[in-house]
């Protein structure tokens, strides 16, 4: 036998010897627990007599052995050893006596009693003194046998031990347990093998030629492929520093030799049971992988709904998000799809309307002249358009090389300093709004007595062009309007701005179907300038102005929830819900009156459209949905 190298501290010699003669005693104890076990029949009473008078004669010889040589022995003289080998000779008599007895009983050539005896021999004749000639036992299998295990047991089990009585012995007992053993001769053989076939525990010897018990401990731990795999050591070495090197490597355990079989089987059980739960969390780490994957998946927009079936079928927590996450996953994906035909139709909407636009179309009122550089920066391009609020116009910022849109706001509107300084607030808030569906303010400035914002220039025509050009529109491109109309109203009411003026012509749509909201924090001048006076001194327009704002009662998001049911009922039927002669009798009609049924209006209509847009026409603020989001999310379920 083939000593590992050596451990510093512990002396060679005295570990060797301990680890020689300790070796035979795990031979002799293995052999005859098991000859025991087949023995429990009352007709077998004298068989056990003579087999527990094994098992007691070899714990005597253990006794002698570890009392004569400690693990913290320093070298053994040669007196010392001629001592203990005459101590034990009387219980290894005492062994080979009641091995002659059972080999002279009837039944001792039945099953593998005869090889099992001669084991136990062969094994006592090794401790006879140094020069005493050993007698090889009958019926012993050939050296370096490569078992493979069955695949039908509990648990497949390598044993890896260069000596072939420990691999026999324990072989057989794993077979008894249930198991599926497979053995090995050296660790190099062990790692071979377990690359060829899975393993859910390891038997591992320390001192083994080829690669010894520590190398192969250190390979197997340090592989990720098979570092979950438990291994217990069993080693006639049983000093605690070769315990302690053992399982500072990663053992699950350290037995010594000889091992007592409840205790084995005890060690066993724990590390199998403790690689089954390692086995279930690495299952259940893959399985959120998965999850993982597929939600990035639809994040790229290419999920399968269905992929996640196999993690669905778990009945944890994780099978249930899977099955919850795939249902959620199958259902944005379909509105997905729902409102990429929806912008398609909406496209075709604006291109139609792009057609049937004039061409000469002109504007009047510019107080810029084309070509000149406004405010020492901006180049003026074109006039774009003008209402209640001012003019705008395209530009040339001429320090950033980029175009942005200018808008002139008319003076009477910041004609006071609190006036001015709530605009100024408004636009700071405005300013904090980010999102595609936002014109985006950049920036509040004033030159020679003319105040103006920059803003984002989107090139795209107002919905109030479309309607007038198209009169209605399709239903799939209204949900497209009303999809993006109540993305962009949520991201602003969740920073605490009310736009107070949504409406036809401050919804900009471009060549992409994209929808652009215009005038965040502009509309708040309307509060201070517009009064029920006289025609034309309303900055909002009447037609999509709430109950509560026309009668100057407190404003929320609800507000502009009641001007998105307009302008989508307009979309649809091709007029306001409401209209009059003049504003004061448009005003009271809003305030008292119900619209005409949208679906007489608008043929083929879906019911739940028709109805969630005259939720939002209610009169009172708390019979609309409740917020923009919450309208985005009944949307979302529309077919």
């Amino acid at each position: 036998m083939t000593a590992s190298p050596s451990d510093p501290g512990v002396p060679e010699a005295a570990k060797q010897l301990r680890h020689e003669l300790r070796t035979p005693i795990n031979h002799i104890v293995g052999y005859a627990e098991m000859l025991l076990e087949d023995s429990g029949a009352d007709e077998h009473a004298e068989r056990r007599g003579h087999i527990e008078e094994i098992i007691s004669a070899a714990g005597a010889i253990l006794h002698e052995i570890n009392t004569a040589l400690p693990p913290t022995l320093s070298e053994p003289g040669a007196d010392d050893v001629d001592r203990l080998y005459a101590a034990f000779q009387a219980p290894r008599s005492r062994v080979l006596e009641a091995v002659e007895r059972l080999s002279r009983m009837p039944d001792a050539a039945d099953g593998d009693f005869a090889g099992d005896l001669a084991r136990i021999r062969e094994a006592a004749e090794k401790l006879a003194p140094p020069g005493t000639a050993r007698a090889k036992p009958e019926g012993e299998a050939p050296s370096g046998t490569r078992t493979e295990a069955s695949g039908d047991a509990r648990a497949r089990i390598l044993v890896v031990d260069d000596d072939e009585n420990n691999r026999e012995v324990l072989r057989r007992r794993l077979e008894r347990e249930g198991h599926a053993p497979a053995c090995a001769e050296h660790g190099l053989q062990a790692l071979e093998m377990i690359a060829e076939s899975p393993y859910d525990l390891v038997l591992l010897d320390v001192m083994m030629p080829v690669l010894d018990g520590y190398e192969t401990l250190g390979r197997l731990k340090g592989d990720p492929a098979t570092r979950d795999i438990p291994v217990i050591m069993i080693s006639a070495l049983d000093d605690l520093r070769s315990i302690v090197r053992c399982i500072e490597k990663g053992a699950e355990d350290y037995l010594p030799k000889p091992f007592d079989p409840v205790l084995l089987r005890a060690r066993i059980d724990a590390s199998l049971e403790k690689k089954r739960f390692r086995d279930q969390e690495l299952d259940y780490l893959r399985q959120v992988d998965r999850v993982i994957e597929a939600a990035a998946s639809v994040e790229a927009g290419a999920y399968d709904r269905g992929s996640l079936t196999e993690v669905g079928q778990r009945a944890d927590a994780l099978g249930r998000l899977a099955r919850v996450f795939d249902s959620m996953a199958g259902e944005v994906r379909a509105r997905e799809t729902r409102l990429r035909t929806r912008v398609r139709e909406l496209r075709q909407e604006i291109d139609a309307a792009r057609g049937d636009r004039s061409r000469t179309e002109t504007f009047e009122g510019g107080q810029l002249e084309i070509g000149e550089t406004f405010a020492g920066r901006y180049e003026i391009a074109a006039l774009l358009g003008h209402g209640g609020m001012g003019a705008v116009y395209r530009a040339r910022d001429l320090e950033l090389e980029e175009d942005v849109a200018i808008k002139l706001l008319r003076p009477e509107f910041l004609s006071d300093e609190e006036s001015l300084e709530r605009f100024k607030t408004e636009i700071k808030l405005a300013r904090r709004i980010s999102h595609p569906n936002v014109v985006r303010t950049h920036d509040f400035g004033e030159t020679d007595g003319l105040r103006f914002l920059t803003m984002e220039l989107v090139e795209g025509l107002t919905l109030r062009e479309l309607i007038d050009s198209r009169g209605r529109l399709g239903v799939s491109a209204v949900l497209a309007i009303a999809a993006q109309l109540a993305d962009s109203l949520a991201i602003a009411h969740a920073q605490g701005v009310v736009h107070r003026d949504i409406k036809p012509q401050n919804l900009l749509l471009d060549e992409e179907g994209v929808l652009k909201v215009m005038d965040f924090g502009v509309a708040c001048l309307s509060e201070r300038s517009s009064k029920l006076t006289q025609a034309g001194a309303l900055v909002g327009t009447p037609a999509y102005m709430s109950p509560e704002q026309l009668i100057g009662e407190h404003v929320d998001e609800r507000s502009d929830l009641y001007s998105v049911g307009v302008v989508l009922y307009e979309c649809l039927s091709g007029r306001p819900p409401l209209d009059g002669g003049s504003p004061i009798t448009l005003i009271a009609k809003v305030l008292r009156e119900e619209p005409a049924p949208l679906g007489e209006l608008a043929e083929g209509t879906p019911d739940a459209v028709c109805a969630l847009i005259h939720r939002l026409l209610a009169k009172n603020p708390n019979d609309r949905v409740a917020s923009a989001a919450a309208l985005g999310g009944e949307l979302s379920r529309m077919n």
